[in-house]
């Protein structure tokens, strides 16, 4: 007896200091571990007959009620520490005993014991459901978005999907019904399908205010994507190819900075998909992560002949270590000003990257000095080698200035 352990779906966690329990806890039961081996030893050491002659009976009753106590208080804080692990899993915070919560959700959620029983490998007993740990804050709107006929279509409801999506809820469970379709008539080969338009009616316009690409092109839907649908007469096809200002990079130029080719990329919040457009001109895979904020873009996107990936950006990237010769990100970097979120998503993105590769910043907006120099240290602290690093004025429609950076940085070897 030396040690306290708690049976979970993937092996056996042993509490250490480090765990995720508090030291006061810890302390705890290492005491009562402690004590219980003395008091076992004290029991072995000693005869009956020498029990008997030097401790009153009432004693010993004293010290069995106390042995008892401390092992219920052992039991306690395994129950304690058991509970902690089932709310850090994250759905064990979603309450299934409510009568409005949906019996899909309630089987998905189940925990489901390997037929051949513990896997010798992994150590894993039970599959366990993935999802989403803030699923639980929002109950009602996953009550609805898992309440549909099973085996039958799929409510017409992506945007109650996003919507859980952007409120942490992320990733959704799965559904046992049929998703929407849509017939893809008229779809490019590739190449062409680069740089040529489709049928609109190819697309999903449910939950979107525009109900065609000329509606969207007359917004401007972020920073970087004004009128980007237009892929046929508008600045898109010029993007990366022709410069506008000091802080556009050509696309040419970026790649002949790259250490051992660049053959894999992973584009942040691309737009219409542009970017991975003209690296694909040039043979290189690039995997555009984006939602479909106000318009079918996922879709857009591949129609085109290119890679979606419909991913938020409080999701850790699926990817494993030191994949991609080149991340490419502009606005949509931005996380609204919160230091630790764009220090966390700068940690993910250099984790991906691999060694030499290249991060292109491509006119991120400065909207003060403050944000400017906070971005700054924190690439700083990576220690990229800086091949190229802007900073520029834009004259907006009002005539006010903007500050924009645009850099290309080059991941260290780290040993």
């Amino acid at each position: 007896m030396g040690s306290v352990s708690l049976k979970i779906g993937d092996g056996t966690a042993r509490f250490k200091r480090a765990s995720v329990c508090s030291s006061a806890v810890n302390l705890l039961m290492l005491f009562s571990v402690i004590i219980t081996n003395l008091f076992a030893f004290y029991a072995f050491t000693y005869s009956p007959k020498e029990l008997h002659h030097q401790h009153n009976p009432k004693d010993i009753s004293l010290i069995s009620e106390k042995v008892s106590l401390i092992l219920r208080e052992i039991e306690s804080s395994k129950k304690k520490l058991a509970q902690m692990e089932k709310e850090l899993l994250g759905y064990e915070t979603i309450d299934l005993s409510k009568p409005n919560i949906p019996n899909e959700l309630k089987i998905f959620l189940d925990h489901h014991e390997l037929p051949l029983g513990k896997d010798s490998r992994t150590g894993i007993t039970e599959m366990v459901a993935s999802v989403g740990h803030s699923c639980g804050k929002s109950g009602d709107l996953l009550s609805q978005y898992m309440n549909y006929k099973v085996n039958g279509l799929c409510p017409d409801d992506w945007s109650l999907g996003q919507n859980l999506i952007l409120r942490g809820c992320d990733p959704l469970p799965r559904r046992r019904c049929f998703a929407k379709t849509i017939p893809k008539v008229g779809l490019q080969s590739f190449p062409s399908s680069l740089w040529k338009n489709v049928s609109e009616k190819i697309y999903s316009w449910s939950g979107i205010g525009c109900k065609n690409l000329a509606c969207l092109n007359s917004k401007k839907l972020n920073r970087d994507c004004a009128a980007c649908f237009d892929i046929v007469n508008g600045y898109e096809t010029q993007r990366y190819v022709k410069t506008r200002g000091k802080n556009d990079f050509l696309i040419d130029d970026v790649l002949a900075m790259g250490s051992g080719g660049i053959r894999v990329g992973f584009d942040i919040g691309g737009g219409s998909g542009t970017f991975a457009a003209r690296m694909a001109e040039r043979n290189v895979t690039v995997v555009t992560g984006t939602l479909n904020i106000d318009a079918p873009i996922n879709e857009f996107i591949a129609a085109r002949g290119l890679f979606p990936l419909y991913l938020s950006l409080d999701h850790r990237f699926p990817f494993y270590d030191n994949v991609f010769d080149l991340v490419h990100a502009g606005n949509g970097l931005d996380v609204g000003g919160r230091p630790e979120k764009l220090e966390f998503l700068m940690f993910d993105i250099d984790r991906i990257l691999r060694a030499g590769g290249l991060f292109w910043l491509d006119n991120f907006y400065c909207s003060n000095e403050d944000k400017k120099k906070d971005l700054t240290r924190l690439i700083e602290r990576f220690g990229y080698k800086k091949l190229k690093w802007v900073v520029g004025e834009k004259i907006i429609g009002s005539g006010k200035s903007e500050v924009y950076l645009s850099a290309v940085l080059q991941k260290p070897v780290r040993v």
